[in-house]
């Protein structure tokens, strides 16, 4: 058995915005050249999720496919977005005074707290077997990075780790 794994990076905006990586996905594995195995798109950061869905031809304004805003306009029902402290429980105001001190952030960065609930029931990966040396993602599928956290722009990462032989 042999594992290989990938770092890549997506840029994204001060908004709840998803990016297609499955051309990332597919290149990593055909780069490997394992024939049978697992491919997992994961991203350690826990704002952040990754997902398969359909790919929606049509789009708004921003780019954001529509399946994927009707994504969004869901989970804003279930984790409406922090828009100002004391909205939710977290950031307390030891959290703050310790990210503004220990990692300089300014303290509306914490108002994240939708994206860090719907990372956590999405989750932050997806397993993908492959076959024949190509991911298996049905006729449609396409693999998505999803940050949630709308309150800066900033670089963020995804681990591709393709398993088998």
């Amino acid at each position: 058995m042999e594992i290989q794994t990938q770092s890549i990076s997506v840029s994204t905006p001060a908004r709840q915005e998803f990016f297609d990586i499955t051309d990332e996905v597919l290149r990593v594995v055909a780069e490997s050249g394992l024939a049978e195995g697992l491919v997992q798109a994961f991203t350690p950061h826990t704002s952040c999720c990754v997902l398969i869905q359909e790919e929606s031809e049509d789009i708004t304004y921003y780019g954001t496919q529509l399946l994927l805003q009707d994504t969004l306009n869901v989970f804003a029902k279930i984790a409406p977005p922090a828009r100002h402290e004391g909205q939710y429980l977290h950031p307390g105001p030891i959290h703050i005074k310790n990210a503004a001190e220990l990692r300089g952030e300014h303290p509306s960065w914490g108002l994240n707290t939708d994206g860090h609930i719907i990372s956590s029931i999405v989750g932050r990966s997806e397993s993908i077997p492959v076959v024949e040396g190509a991911p298996v993602l049905g006729e449609f599928g396409r693999v998505y990075f999803g940050d949630l956290d709308s309150v800066r722009a900033r670089e963020r990462t995804v681990l591709l780790t393709v398993v088998g032989r």
